[in-house]
């Protein structure tokens, strides 16, 4: 009887988010037809919206999102290369975006730069918006097509589960710590004239620290899952999961995308007021960094997600 009933509840949850997709792919796909054809806006003094896919080519992603999802709701068995085209279309949504990730740390030190376009601004929330709807939907069809538990459909022995993190995942914490301190030993060596000295710039390097130093550690640590004795009113509680994976991914995802996207415009030879061997070793650092996010945020989801109440995974 159970069964019955979850199986329509599953269908409806998997069709909602083939809709959304189809429903994005088409209106932000046809604004980006619409710039295409007539003519983008002048988005500011930095003069894009977008990195990398801008034109026909942001019109193509939004076509491929959308045939995507098509798919991923159609196909009942478990394809790796539909998966991994999915999660390729995505990933590429992100890095076009990529420079929401300064613009976002911009309005948490409350000031947004002399480059903001809201105009621009909006279309890359629309951009990522769409790389987290086919995210979702490409996770889902991995759900429900791995493993052999009609209810979670995980993979790996059933009643094994891991109470402490993989050797992989720390290291991977402790890559991006190592990542962090790279960034600031390349800085302190070519020094900090041409280092913005305004009050931001310590809001900016106490985030970093946070993220780069704190939140790592946290997601492979037990005081990561079990409020410290020293924290008032928490100490003893559990944390909530969210609250690490949620700037785990996000944070990691959006450093990949933003330096990623930098590594790319220094090997094309763009013009920057820094050292290629600088620029080589700041960007390396911080695509450590953030890769070192993602692996650990992801062994730390695997850990702490809820038991299957069928299998026990």
């Amino acid at each position: 009887m159970a069964t019955s009933t979850s199986t329509p509840t599953a269908g409806r949850s998997v069709r909602g988010l083939t809709y959304a997709v189809l429903g994005w792919a088409v209106a932000y796909g046809g604004i980006r037809l619409a710039w295409t054809v007539g003519g983008a806006p002048e988005f500011g003094r930095l003069g894009i919206d977008l990195l990398g896919f801008t034109g026909w080519r942001s019109v193509g992603l939004c076509a491929a999102a959308g045939v995507l999802a098509i798919a991923l709701d159609r196909v009942t068995t478990w394809r790796p290369a539909l998966a991994g085209a999915a999660w390729t279309v995505a990933g590429a949504l992100v890095a076009a975006a990529a420079i929401l990730l300064p613009e976002l740390v911009g309005f948490l030190l409350f000031t947004v730069g002399p480059h903001f376009d809201p105009v621009a601004f909006a279309s890359r929330l629309g951009c990522v918006a769409g790389a987290v709807l086919l995210g979702l939907a490409t996770a889902r069809y991995q759900r429900r097509t791995r493993g052999d538990c009609p209810n979670c459909c995980r993979t790996g022995r059933p009643g094994a589960r891991r109470a402490t993190p993989a050797r992989w995942a720390r290291w991977a914490a402790y890559a991006a710590v190592a990542g962090l301190v790279t960034r600031f030993v390349a800085q302190f060596v070519v020094g900090f004239d041409r280092v913005d000295q305004s009050g931001s710039l310590l809001g900016l390097e106490i985030g970093l620290v946070l993220a780069g130093v704190l939140l790592p550690l946290a997601l492979v640590h037990h005081w990561g899952e079990v409020w410290p004795g020293w924290v008032p009113l928490l100490a003893g509680r559990t944390i909530p999961r969210l609250l690490l994976l949620v700037p785990g991914f996000g944070l990691g995802a959006g450093i990949v995308a933003y330096f990623g996207m930098g590594m790319v415009q220094v090997i094309s030879g763009s013009v920057s007021e820094f050292s290629d061997a600088f620029l080589w070793v700041a960007i390396s650092a911080y695509l450590v960094m953030g890769l070192g996010l993602v692996v650990a945020s992801t062994d730390h989801h695997l850990r702490t997600r809820r038991r299957c109440g069928a299998c026990g995974r």
